[in-house]
């Protein structure tokens, strides 16, 4: 019996909610009579902003409490950020689609000053990111860098406040609540800050035994970008990478071959260990695998044990 009304899990916060919402929206645009209800959720995440991710246990905290509603049938599915995303689901659940990317970028954002080269000597950076703090420590080390928590608005506020000279912040979220005009945000470029594995990309979680549900989410998976991030989160999960270490990871499509980068970089930045390939793009985990030994054979495990906080 095909169901015509879905329910769909997620976290309150505007950015989640215009995720949400997004993927909502294409669905029901999708198949014809579908009618789909948000479930609104607090996770462990969004309760406890005073200390890193990585100090409580990693990003997976906003995405435990949506896999529960999953997994006891309160709802039929979720939409996460794919970096926000482990790197090995629950059993039954799997990932039924990898929406279109969008900037994977990050963003610069300042009150005062227009970009990272103008900051002065010890001007302070807030970051939520482990990956970010160590390639900014690495182009600019006599800045001071420290953690950033709260949804976009929170953070942003922080900033406006003069509580950092500067933060730094997903590009794709700011594009999606149309928050790029505020406070001089620039795009930084991707070759010289690159991105986290599945950075500005939506995916969507549901039940491995829900075949309807699977078969209405293959209305909006995008093929190229499942493809990419598959070889960024292969590399991550070869690595046995988290927000615990500085780990970047982007791939890209050129000229029909799938091109990967692939960085593990020092707490303070003062290493930095990188790796690249090309490979077939019917086989990104391959590719993967490829960069993440490559990177393994040049000491990233001893780089990410040094790091791990």
């Amino acid at each position: 019996m095909n169901r015509k009304v879905l329910r769909l899990v997620t976290r309150q916060s505007p950015l989640a909610l215009w995720q949400s919402n997004w993927v909502k929206h294409a669905l029901e645009a999708a198949v014809e009579g579908l009618s789909i209800e948000l479930i609104k959720v607090v996770t462990d995440g969004d309760r406890w902003l005073e200390s890193p991710l990585y100090k409580l246990g990693g990003k997976s905290l906003f995405v435990k409490a949506l896999e529960e509603k999953l997994l006891n049938g309160e709802a039929d599915f979720a939409v996460h950020s794919l970096k926000d995303m482990p790197a090995e689901l629950p059993s039954g659940l799997t990932i039924g689609a990898v929406c279109e990317r969008s900037d994977p970028s990050d963003c610069f954002i300042s009150p005062q000053y227009s970009a990272l080269e103008e900051l002065p000597a010890g001007a302070v950076v807030g970051t939520s990111s482990l990956r970010r703090q160590s390639q900014l420590l690495k182009h600019f080390p006599d800045l001071v860098v420290k953690p950033l928590r709260g949804n976009v608005g929170t953070r942003l506020q922080k900033c406006q406040s003069g509580e950092f000279d500067a933060i730094i912040l997903a590009t794709a979220g700011l594009k999606r609540l149309d928050l790029m005009d505020v406070s001089n945000a620039k795009p930084l470029s991707v070759q010289q800050f690159i991105p986290a594995p599945g950075q500005g990309a939506l995916t969507v979680e549901c039940r491995t035994a829900d075949k309807q549900m699977l078969s209405y989410l293959k209305l909006i998976h995008h093929r190229v970008t499942a493809q990419c991030v598959a070889a960024e989160r292969a590399m991550n999960a070869t690595l046995g990478g988290g927000c615990h270490v500085p780990i970047a990871g982007h791939a890209t499509v050129i000229e029909d071959k799938l091109h990967l980068v692939g960085l593990v970089g020092a707490l303070d930045g003062k290493k930095m260990i990188s790796s690249s390939a090309t490979h077939s793009i019917k086989h990104p985990e391959v590719l993967g695998k490829t960069v993440a030994q490559a990177l393994l054979a040049q000491g990233a495990r001893r780089l990410m044990d040094e790091a791990e906080v």
